[in-house]
């Protein structure tokens, strides 16, 4: 499972991903963006993506008008989305392994927050970034606190949605497990997300989103390809919402150490202001 944080890098890993990387020819980029001139990691642009939330057939329009942009490998992330408040891009970064000195990308990753969680990490005040990095009790705070959080990944290595649909349970299932929280409701809930990815292809620059509302505390998943939303679904089971955050925002046991990286050191200039 190559995007399993905790497993990363390690040798069971390494022959499963080494016979996947040869199955398909790199698809052309079909998400195109005009950018101005290169150079800079922050550019001009202006775009809007509609992405439906399903609840007794009421849709939820999510603004993406940002000022400007932030390149996260060549993959444009605004600094800003609007929900039903405006989230800031609060941290970056990309899910990876590296086998033999080659380092083989997936996916990158944008965090848009309620600027307003500062308010709930206050006993981190004037704390380094490299240590709240470390600080699993200071990401468990950040998923706690009560406002909205958006995730925004955006596929660089194309994979059959089914391995997604897997990587997600198997990630969730064992940390459900490990505070024993695994009961029925929540198996039902992760089947259906892996039903949900079952049929997808995660082709190049297909993009899988996550918005965490406050209350209710549920999870909306949109899938979109090639521009164009696909499919959508709803995750009320509130444990399984908590450990889809924490398997992108859990601190050292998170899927991307990059993000969490930039996470902790946004968070903490931030904090110190």
């Amino acid at each position: 499972m190559p995007w399993s944080g905790e497993n990363r890098k390690s040798e069971t890993t390494r022959k499963p991903l080494l016979d996947w990387l040869g199955i398909y020819e790199p698809w052309k980029r079909v998400l195109e963006f005009t950018l101005g001139k290169e150079g800079g990691k922050k550019q001009s642009i202006d775009w809007t993506v509609k992405i439906g939330m399903i609840n007794d057939r009421v849709f939820q329009m999510v603004e993406i008008v940002g000022s400007e942009v932030v390149m996260v490998d060549e993959v444009p992330f605004p600094s800003q989305v609007t929900t039903s408040k405006p989230l800031s891009l609060l941290g970056h970064g990309i899910t990876d392994i590296e086998i033999h000195f080659l380092q083989i990308k997936f996916t990158a990753i944008g965090v848009y927050i309620d600027p307003e969680v500062v308010g709930h990490l206050q006993q981190w005040k004037g704390k380094p970034g490299n240590h709240l990095a470390e600080d699993d009790d200071f990401f468990d705070a950040l998923i706690a606190a009560p406002v909205e959080k958006f995730i925004r990944i955006v596929v660089i290595k194309e994979i059959k949605g089914s391995q997604y649909g897997v990587q997600l349970e198997s990630a969730v299932r064992d940390r459900l497990a490990a505070d024993d929280k695994y009961e029925e409701e929540e198996e039902e809930a992760l089947e259906k997300i892996v039903e949900f990815f079952q049929s997808k292809y995660l082709k190049k620059d297909s993009v899988i989103t996550y918005h965490f509302s406050v209350s209710p505390a549920a999870a909306e998943i949109v899938f979109s390809t090639e521009g164009k939303e696909e499919a959508k679904m709803k995750v009320e089971n509130k444990n399984v919402v908590e450990m889809i955050k924490k398997w992108y925002l859990g601190g050292t046991r998170g899927v991307s150490a990059t993000t969490i990286s930039s996470l902790a050191n946004n968070l903490s200039a931030h904090l110190s202001k």
